[in-house]
């Protein structure tokens, strides 16, 4: 069976990666006032946080459309006998959503849509995973089944510099957003049940960032798997970068790799973040 792996853009994969590994994406997009940009299209990451510097008004983001999402997987039917849509999680975005009623409106060919309750690195790694294994032969509900398996071994954590524009955009709650914006402290934020939530609350960046490290450390020591992790900013390479270095000497035995949080993810975090998200590593198995 020919099976399609379609994401969207919010999973900041690479050229490469979608090219290789034959995987297909609709973007999301931001708007500025009355511009619209679809990221990985019409804007990258590092052009989009310029332009907010230089704006007023914050930018607001936006779903692929349902005629989007319909063009796509006809085109796809050409070629393959089914796909599995994998999206960023139906709790912030109606993405997913979308991509089930066109899965239900249409007939030629069967497309299962995936939540992957997450969102960049997080659903960069169930994306490749589904890739590679569609390579490898396995049915459609072998790979679902593997997805749910790597999505529960999944740890993400990130830090904001300003959690203003996510409880503005909903994305966090008022409740548990506010003590940290009141007392200027960096709270270093999850996803729980496909929600954005405060995991803790730490005094400074660097402290917030050795309490991820402490995390990673932990489920080296826990897990009886081999473990791959992701590493990712938002316009701080330079940081991160920093940060993946010295993770990688101090945990050789992890496979690291670098990634970004674009214009979509940027628009609710703001500038600054520096996160990172960790998983079983199939390649390694």
């Amino acid at each position: 069976m020919r099976i399609a792996i379609v994401t969207d853009s919010t999973a900041y994969l690479n050229k490469k990666e979608y090219e290789q590994d034959n995987i297909y994406f609709v973007p999301l997009s931001v708007i500025f006032q009355n511009e619209v940009f679809k990221e990985e299209v019409d804007i990258t990451s590092d052009t989009f946080f310029e332009k907010v510097r230089k704006v007023d008004q914050l930018p607001t983001s936006s779903q692929p459309t349902v005629g989007e999402m319909t063009k796509l997987y006809h085109e796809l039917e050409e070629n393959y006998d089914a796909i599995i849509s994998i999206h960023l999680s139906s709790r912030i975005s109606g993405t997913f959503q979308n991509a089930y009623s066109v899965a239900n409106s249409m007939s030629n060919i069967n497309i299962y849509p995936y939540d992957s309750e997450m969102a960049a690195a997080g659903q960069a790694f169930l994306v490749r995973a589904a890739a590679k294994l569609a390579k490898k032969g396995l049915s459609v509900n072998e790979i679902i089944e593997k997805l749910d398996e790597i999505k529960k071994e999944t740890e993400i954590y990130f830090i904001v510099d300003d959690l203003t524009n996510l409880i503005k955009g909903g994305r966090l709650s008022r409740a548990a957003g506010g003590v940290a914006t009141a007392l200027k402290i960096k709270p270093v934020l999850t996803f729980r049940g496909g929600e954005i939530v405060v995991w803790d609350k730490i005094r400074t960046k660097k402290k917030a960032l050795k309490k991820i490290e402490t995390l990673l450390e932990e489920s080296i020591r826990e897990k009886d798997y081999p473990i791959e992790a992701t590493v990712v900013h938002a316009f701080c390479e330079e940081e991160a970068q920093a940060f993946k270095e010295k993770l990688a000497h101090r945990f050789p035995e992890v496979r690291f790799t670098f990634s970004f949080l674009g214009p979509v993810v940027g628009v609710h975090i703001g500038e600054g973040a520096v996160g990172m998200a960790w998983t079983m590593d199939i390649n390694r198995l």
